[in-house]
């Protein structure tokens, strides 16, 4: 064990002075935290310039429907002229746009043109769009004899609540919105964190391999010591590397937040929800999403991740030390990659349809076997499910780890001191058996 603890100390503290190590540390969060940050600030500090659009309406069925945006600072002209006469002075008139409503047709509008020196935004052609649906519309009814407040009272707005029920009939907040997405994330990383220190391993074996280090090591360790210290200390790498980003990336989100306030309040409340009615039962649902995150377990999701990260890693990782022993260059690995990491893409493609049926037959199967678990299993926790499933899978992933380290020693014992050989899947199973 004091072997093995060397070679972890030696694995951790060679990757982490590492100047790749120090620059991802830091970029990690600044992107995390700036895809948070940056889209609010974007929008809270857009050019306070004001545009004037002028309107030409034609039809006459249209007076007074364009009302002015303090939001988006946009305000509205309209000006009683020809078409071609605002077309020519429409360089002198510092106008945003110039909107021309010719005399339609309310059955088949035709001939709305919008003119401006540059193409305007698509949220601005966008609320065009809805302004003059939405009037056109209105005129419709009134040809009809319709009022509006007959058809508004034909619209039902309804909103479903989810009620999770616990043993001795405990009521809590529940939201399949909430629990996807938690589920899908955590899941991605896992994914990604097993492929990017996995191959830090390989890559590692392959270098002491062809620089012949690793017959100075094996002097003093056995090939399964230097293994399994190879593996535990990179795995401790990417969990700190994981726990620095969560750190900083709080830290940095409420840095910005103390320095703009108003992005904090932007974050609250979005524009979308802020320009709905009080009433109105969308944003009710919008506003439960916050408390419906009480339905997910947190303290349990967080150990989770960190169980099934560590377990996930550890026993792929011994399996791509021992790919990285079989292959003299990265070139000789690809062979053997695919039915190593088959499982992890399959468990990651399969998502979808765990999503629509996490307590499904599918789900449960995906979630038992190690090879899958890691990753499924995440998708399956934020929707709550048996204490005998979770326990039971994290059992088999433990005996994962365990087998496939046996099956990795193995091959990583030979294959570690062979050169210039090519490698093939019969010559492994040869190594297996020796």
């Amino acid at each position: 064990m004091k072997k093995i603890g060397l070679i972890i100390k030696r694995e951790y503290w060679t990757r982490v002075r590492k100047k790749s190590f120090i620059i991802m540390t830091i970029l990690g969060p600044l992107l995390f935290a700036g895809i948070v940050v940056v889209p609010i600030w974007l929008a809270s500090s857009e050019s306070s310039d004001e545009k004037v659009i002028a309107v030409i309406d034609e039809s006459g069925l249209l007076a007074n429907s364009f009302q002015d945006d303090e939001d988006s600072n946009i305000r509205y002209e309209y000006i009683n002229r020809s078409i071609d006469d605002a077309k020519a002075n429409f360089s002198e008139s510092n106008r945003y746009g110039l909107l021309y409503i010719p005399a339609i047709d309310i059955n088949d509008p035709q001939g709305v043109t919008f003119f401006a020196e540059s193409n305007p935004s698509l949220q601005l052609l966008n609320n065009i769009r809805g302004t003059l649906r939405q009037n056109i519309r209105d005129v419709k009814m009134e040809r009809s004899n319709i009022s509006r407040a007959m058809l508004d009272s034909l619209e039902t707005q309804v909103s479903i609540n989810t009620i999770n029920l616990g043993q001795a009939g405990k009521e809590q907040q529940g939201n399949a919105e909430v629990a996807s997405a938690v589920g899908y994330v955590g899941a991605f990383l896992i994914y990604i964190f097993i492929f990017l220190y996995g191959a830090q391993v390989m890559r590692g074996v392959i270098e002491e391999k062809s620089s012949r280090i690793v017959e100075v090591i094996i002097s003093s360790v056995r090939p399964f010591q230097l293994m399994v210290g190879k593996v535990i200390g990179v795995a401790s790498v990417g969990l700190t590397q994981f726990l620095l980003w969560v750190g900083l990336t709080l830290l940095i989100v409420n840095v910005a937040g103390s320095f703009f306030p108003d992005l904090a309040s932007q974050a609250a409340t979005p524009p979308a929800m802020a320009q709905m009615p009080e009433s109105n039962p969308q944003l009710e649902a919008m506003q439960n999403i916050s408390s419906a995150f009480d339905s997910v377990n947190i303290p349990l999701l967080i150990s989770c991740f960190i169980f099934y990260f560590l377990g996930g890693y550890l026993m792929y990782g011994a399996l791509f030390a021992a790919v990285g022993s079989a292959a003299d260059s990265d070139t000789d690995t690809q062979q053997f990659m695919l039915p190593v990491s088959a499982p992890l893409i399959i468990s990651i493609v399969t998502l979808a349809a765990i999503l629509n049926e996490p307590n499904g037959t599918l789900a449960f199967w995906m979630s038992m076997i190690p090879f899958t678990s890691p990753v499924v299993m995440m998708m399956r926790i934020p929707f709550g499910l048996p204490t005998w499933q979770l326990i039971l899978s994290m059992v088999l992933l433990v005996g994962g780890f365990i087998f496939t380290t046996w099956i990795a020693a193995k091959i990583y014992r030979i294959g570690i001191l062979t050169y210039g050989t090519k490698v093939n899947y019969k010559t492994i199973g040869k190594w297996l058996f020796q």
